[in-house]
């Protein structure tokens, strides 16, 4: 039976929708707002209502199909996922603006693509009334190579600009300055004015954003998951947490649905761990899922030093006590390098429709909702019994 229970949040015991919408709402304001590309096409301001903001989300990730590809891939962070979908238009843009600035474009290449950079890339643009209409769906064809490894697909975007312009470049790279200018932007959406200023210790741009993180939503009843979570626990399982969120919008929707109590303080990992793994250990970046990084660590516990978590040989051994539940491919990936049990849950954006994915991938358990893991659960533990009474005792 297993000892260990570790959850994935997003997809599993919250809904991703706040987050998807967040890191269209990035992915937008780069492209239009005056203090970003500034691109001609779009009224950008920075309190968009209900019916823009789906909007905004149809078109940036194609009628969803966007999301559901980038899900198939392993793409598990927001913050990957804002800087994967603006770096690809950013571009095509700057492949179009080589043919009237050679020069400047090879510039470009070779230095750091920060806030100010981007707003002269937007200004040079409209000195030469280049017209660019994102075409956001050509993601998937272009970038859609098998041969790139899924854990970086940001590496292709280099690649591609290599290939267009000769210039060998890592400005799209995951934690390059391009990528830390897509996560303030997502986080500045997600947490609103205070909780940015409050976090991030920045100034933000645009103080009139309420935030998004007051507004998540279950997906049960929160008394029905403490309930299940609380007989986990009765039964002598450890519960922890291994997600993409950051610490803050972990906790706080957790804590304010009555849930966070429930897992073991010290098995809690978020991406605010991974960051600071990977600033540690640069070579071994990115950590976030689909490494198992996430889940190593809340499985040695959280205080236990990055060390051990990067450098640990799998299958880990103890790995079979340990169930992890997540909703994406990247979890499922995560949880059978380290040699666990995975159980897929089909409340993450691609629905029932994950369920033949995760049939393909062997999953061990596929579940229609986080509420069934206690009927599972009850289930192995009465095979686990009868097992134990029919197989024949040994005598000397």
């Amino acid at each position: 039976m297993y000892e260990m229970i570790l959850f994935d949040v997003d997809g599993v015991l919250l809904s991703e929708k706040r987050c998807f919408d967040t890191t269209c709402l990035s992915v937008w304001e780069l492209l239009y707002s005056p203090y970003a590309l500034g691109i001609a096409g779009e009224d950008f301001h920075p309190t968009p209502d209900e019916e823009t903001i789906n909007r905004i989300r149809q078109d940036i990730l194609d009628e969803e199909r966007i999301l559901n590809w980038l899900k198939s891939r392993g793409v598990n962070s927001n913050w990957d996922m804002a800087a994967l979908l603006f770096s690809f238009q950013l571009q095509e843009l700057l492949k179009q603006l080589m043919e009237k600035q050679p020069d400047y474009v090879t510039a470009v290449l070779r230095k750091p693509l920060n806030r100010d950079a981007i707003q002269r890339i937007g200004k040079i643009v409209r000195e030469e009334e280049l017209a660019f209409d994102p075409d956001y769906g050509k993601v998937i064809e272009v970038v859609n190579d098998e041969s790139v490894d899924r854990l970086d697909l940001l590496s292709r975007i280099n690649q591609l600009a290599e290939e267009w312009s000769g210039v060998k470049t890592q400005v799209f790279s995951h934690g390059s300055a391009l990528w830390n200018l897509c996560r303030d932007v997502y986080q500045e959406w997600y947490l609103g004015k205070d909780q940015y200023k409050k976090q991030e210790n920045k100034t933000p741009v645009y103080p009139e954003k309420a935030g998004f993180l007051e507004q998540e939503i279950p997906l049960a009843e929160p008394k029905e998951i403490r309930s299940m979570l609380d007989q986990l626990i009765r039964r002598g399982i450890e519960l922890g947490v291994g997600t993409g969120r950051p610490d803050l919008e972990t906790k706080v929707p957790l804590a304010s649905l009555g849930l966070l109590e429930a897992f073991d303080s010290n098995r809690i990992v978020t991406a605010s761990d991974v960051v600071r793994a990977e600033e540690i250990y640069p070579d071994h970046a990115p950590l976030g899922k689909p490494h198992p990084f996430t889940y190593v660590k809340a499985f040695f516990g959280r205080k236990t030093s990055d060390t051990r978590s990067v450098a640990v040989r799998f299958p880990l051994s103890g790995a079979k006590r340990v169930l992890i539940v997540g909703d994406s491919v990247a979890d499922l990936l995560a949880a059978q390098r380290m040699g666990c049990h995975f159980a897929a849950v089909l409340t993450g954006p691609s629905g029932q429709k994950a369920r033949d994915t995760f049939e393909e991938m062997q999953a061990d358990y596929i579940l229609d909702h986080v509420l069934d893991l206690l009927p599972l659960i009850e289930r192995l533990e009465t095979e686990s019994r009868k097992k134990q009474v029919t197989e024949p005792t040994e005598i000397d």
